[in-house]
């Protein structure tokens, strides 16, 4: 296991037959700052008109009808 650690790789045979292959799990990198800034500045725009009427037109917007309000609803 040492040696996997390392970064060895290892296969493993049944009869002399290739059925599974022993190797390090691969560890994710951390970005620098740099590179996220960089990952950052290729994503596309965002049209942030477009996407609220999107929202609004799925959501609805944040107007609420007469009488809607919980607390103006008579208690009967």
């Amino acid at each position: 296991m040492d040696a996997v650690e390392a970064g060895e790789t290892y296969r493993i045979t049944r009869n002399g037959i290739e059925v599974a292959e022993l190797r390090p799990v691969a560890r994710r990198r951390r970005l620098s700052a740099e590179e996220l800034v960089e990952r950052h500045r290729r994503l596309p725009r965002v049209d942030h008109a477009r996407m609220r009427q999107e929202a609004d037109a799925f959501f609805g917007t944040d107007e609420a009808a007469v009488g809607d309000e919980p607390r103006e609803r008579s208690r009967s």
